[in-house]
């Protein structure tokens, strides 16, 4: 997993990063040439409140890209040119990337993984592939892994199985040799438990009104606080594995 796994959000108030966000949208968007206004701006911010509440029950993924062309289309400004689209995206994301910090014991935790002879991939929701690869590289992680796949890229988001299958199929591996490290039960957990993967779940960051709800309900198979615990908990498993 990416967000709060490998990297965390620096800012607790996230709503008024995301305010400052979106008005760096409305303003590509006015550099555009489109006349988009307090109108456009709140209808777009609503969508995008409605999209993260909603995007955990339906498990599809409806991209930032989807949203915002749809904001437009129904006020009347039409179909507009991707470049127009992207550009207003990245100015967005350019506020947000900001607040995106890698883990301290992300890199050195992967280094050591990798030298060990583990191959590594990363499944992410996500409502921007571009978004996603761009954190990756801010965050210095694409050398460690041989694959990266988002939601937004695929269409399905975690547990869906198909997420998982899509890198599993990537890197030639079945699941019962795969191990899935991530902070949500309801997505990482859940979801590799149903793609047949072990579940290791990182709770630091993971006090979480969502992750609460389902504590008592979706167990994973193995827990760590922190990422630099898990080359010794793998080696360990490797050592059960081996004397079963």
């Amino acid at each position: 997993d990416l967000g709060d796994t490998l990297i965390y959000f620096n800012e607790q108030d996230r709503r008024q990063v995301f305010l400052r966000a979106h008005q760096a949208l409305l303003e590509s968007l006015q550099a555009s040439g489109l006349q988009v206004g307090r109108k456009f701006g709140e209808l777009f911010f609503e969508r995008m409140e409605a999209y993260y509440r909603e995007r955990d029950t339906e498990f599809i993924e409806y991209t930032t890209h989807y949203v915002l062309c749809n904001t437009l289309v129904d006020l009347g400004f039409g179909e507009q040119p991707d470049e127009v689209l992207r550009r207003a995206l990245q100015a967005f994301h350019h506020v947000t990337q900001a607040h995106w910090i890698p883990e301290e014991d992300a890199l050195p935790t992967l280094a050591r993984l990798r030298d060990t002879g583990y191959r590594m991939g990363l499944v992410s929701n996500a409502a921007d592939d571009l978004n996603t690869q761009d954190l990756v590289d801010k965050a210095g992680l694409r050398p460690f892994m041989e694959v990266i796949i988002s939601s937004a890229a695929v269409g399905v988001r975690k547990p869906n199985p198909r997420i998982f299958r899509h890198a599993l199929d990537a890197m030639e591996i079945f699941p019962e040799n795969a191990v899935m490290v991530g902070d949500t039960l309801g997505a990482d957990i859940l979801g590799a438990r149903n793609a047949g993967l072990y579940s290791i779940w990182i709770s630091r960051r993971g006090d979480t009104p969502a992750n609460r709800a389902h504590r008592d309900t979706i167990i994973p198979d193995a827990q760590i606080a922190a990422l630099a615990e898990l080359p010794g908990l793998l080696a360990r498993l490797n050592l059960a594995r081996e004397g079963e």
